[in-house]
């Protein structure tokens, strides 16, 4: 049996078990207490902790750095933000452990061998990734002109006259 499918199978059983474990200890109000307010703990710092991952994706990006770490980063704020929000003690601790980042940055190097990031991404900016073609030719606006064709003033062509669904 692969790994994923035991943890999937058996992380309902953990977390059940938690909350036996954790109800017996200090009763059940307060338990359910400490659900509600792990759930708003991941809302609000998945808000917090999201909006300086942006910042810092943004100006890596003003650098043309390589953004991989930082998209990993937010990857895994938004799997502790999940694993706090879902009810659950178990989950709750991992969910803390990511928000820590020197447990991101030891998730990035763990992860970090088994990613390829591919862009193209150069001074500051993306570029468009086109095949170079003979046929085109660039020119600046000052180089060309627009003239009216031959049919644009035609009252025959099909391109004039009224519009489907107008009046």
């Amino acid at each position: 049996m692969r790994l994923p499918l035991v943890l999937f199978l058996i992380a309902p059983l953990v977390e059940i078990a938690s909350f036996i474990i954790v109800g017996q200890a200090i009763g059940v109000l307060p338990t359910l207490g400490l659900i509600v307010l792990s759930g708003v703990a991941g809302v609000v710092l998945l808000r917090f902790q999201g909006a300086g991952i942006l910042r810092r994706l943004q100006s890596e990006a003003q650098k043309g750095v390589d953004p991989g770490r930082e998209l990993v980063h937010a990857a895994l704020l938004a799997v502790a933000a999940f694993l706090l929000i879902v009810p659950g003690f178990f989950g709750d601790i991992i969910g803390i452990l990511l928000f820590l980042p020197f447990v991101r940055d030891l998730a990035w190097r763990m992860i970090k061998p088994r990613i390829v990031v591919s862009s193209t991404f150069a001074n500051g900016g993306f570029r468009t990734a086109r095949p170079a073609d003979d046929n085109v030719v660039d020119l600046d606006d000052d180089e060309f002109q627009r003239e009216p064709g031959p049919n644009s003033k035609n009252p025959d062509s099909p391109w004039h006259g009224p519009r489907i669904g107008r009046n």
